[in-house]
């Protein structure tokens, strides 16, 4: 079965010269579809630049990539232009950050932030019907209610269901999730983990 994702000795700079950090070095993995990977280890140690590596997220400058490869689908992340990125980024590679309160717009109600998901991604499915699927999806309780609540009316929990529900809108074949459950009490973790398996 071909690889989904390979990673192939991955390395990655911040600063030139003797200033430059090598924040990822010699980063390895592949990913099959239908596969989970965890990415596990110190804080600071590269985790979330390797992730967000994945669709080349992270700016250059300050990062520069100095080495590997990032095979997306057979195709080389690193040596993509800007409109091949657009097109992998919430289409082929969606990802669920650890602060929705910070990914969510504050002044935007839920049901419309979804919705601008599924039209950037799958124009013809953005409807409240399918807003609606999503959030049943994500174990959100009572969705139509929910439609127009806006982030604030919402607790820590369900404000990263909805996130969750945006980055699954585009069905993705790979989504990376940074730390999902970060600040979210116990239960509410469990939760969010059983929704992401």
């Amino acid at each position: 079965m071909p690889m989904l994702l390979d990673i192939r000795n991955l390395q990655l700079e911040f600063g030139t010269g003797q200033d430059a950090v090598r924040a990822v070095d010699g980063v390895s993995f592949t990913i099959a579809e239908g596969e989970t990977l965890c990415l596990v280890g110190e804080s600071g140690c590269g985790k979330s630049v390797s992730a967000l590596s994945i669709a080349r997220l992270v700016p250059t400058p300050p990062a520069r990539y100095v080495g590997g490869e990032i095979l997306l689908n057979g195709r080389d992340v690193l040596k993509m232009d800007q409109r091949e990125l657009r097109s992998i980024r919430g289409g082929v590679v969606s990802y669920v950050f650890q602060e929705p309160s910070a990914s969510l717009n504050p002044v935007f109600r839920v049901g419309n932030q979804i919705k601008e998901s599924l039209k950037l991604h799958r124009p013809q499915f953005a409807t409240d019907d399918e807003v609606i699927r999503l959030l049943k999806l994500v174990g959100i309780p009572a969705p139509e209610s929910r439609l127009r609540d806006y982030p604030h009316q919402m607790s820590g929990g369900m404000q990263q269901r909805i996130m969750i529900a945006m980055a699954l809108a585009s069905e993705p074949k790979l989504l990376v999730a940074d730390e999902p459950t970060t600040a979210l009490d116990v239960t509410i973790q469990a939760q969010i983990l059983e929704l992401l398996r």
